[in-house]
């Protein structure tokens, strides 16, 4: 029961007789600088959390293990 491939035919001529060519071209290449935009910014937030994961357990490194052993010795 999903789209078929008429069904995406028919919309996609539908799209193109709506905008035409060149609004569909100008709208095709701000989405996809949008997604790129996108997946950038989301690589640089998980390489910031890295970093700053890396830097925590680097100046203490004995604070992680302790949380974990506190955690296991509180659900004993």
């Amino acid at each position: 029961m999903g789209i078929g491939f008429r069904e995406l035919l028919v919309i996609l001529v539908v799209v193109l007789l709506v905008f035409g060519t060149k609004k569909l071209k100008t709208i095709g290449s701000d989405l996809g600088a949008a997604v790129r935009g996108f997946k950038k910014s989301m690589s640089d937030g998980d390489t910031e959390e890295s970093v700053k994961q890396l830097k925590a357990d680097a100046e203490f490194p004995d604070s992680t293990k302790s949380q974990s052993a506190d955690k296991s010795e509180h659900k004993a």
